[in-house]
């Protein structure tokens, strides 16, 4: 047992070359970029970790209240928590479903969808990606 907590406490010295980091939907100090074209006014992205470009990148994503994602896809699998707002999301062929803060959802690659944000505040909606950063507007379903 003692040899296998030594070798632990050697992987966790050697992670020490990074910096642990939080970040919330509120920093000022976040930057918050604009989201494809299709998409509502109002609509942000911000880059917590990773490059969007690249494998296993994590987003705040922030659509406005009352307002809709119009239907579309990813090329990446989604994992998410919804941080703030209320959120209804309806996947193809599933029944819609509500997100409400600390609620988690996975959506699987390539599956449309259309996401309402149904509170008057923002939904704020952390994503992490398994592929590129991506979202890909469909003919409506």
């Amino acid at each position: 047992m003692s040899l296998l907590l030594g070798a632990g406490v050697a992987s966790a010295q050697g992670a020490g070359d990074q910096q642990a980091f939080i970040w919330t939907a509120d920093d000022p100090d976040l930057e918050w970029g604009p989201c494809p074209d299709f998409m509502p006014d109002g609509c942000g992205l911000a880059v917590l970790q990773g490059d969007p470009a690249a494998h296993n990148a994590d987003v705040f994503f922030k659509l406005p209240g009352g307002s809709t994602a119009p239907h579309h896809w990813h090329t990446s699998a989604e994992r998410m928590v919804l941080t703030s707002g209320e959120m209804v999301v309806d996947y193809d062929g599933q029944d819609p479903v509500t997100l409400r803060p600390g609620t988690y959802a996975y959506g699987p690659a390539r599956l449309p969808h259309i996401t309402h944000c149904v509170s008057t505040e923002p939904c704020v909606l952390f994503i992490a990606f398994e592929e590129p950063v991506d979202a890909l507007p469909t003919e409506q379903h």
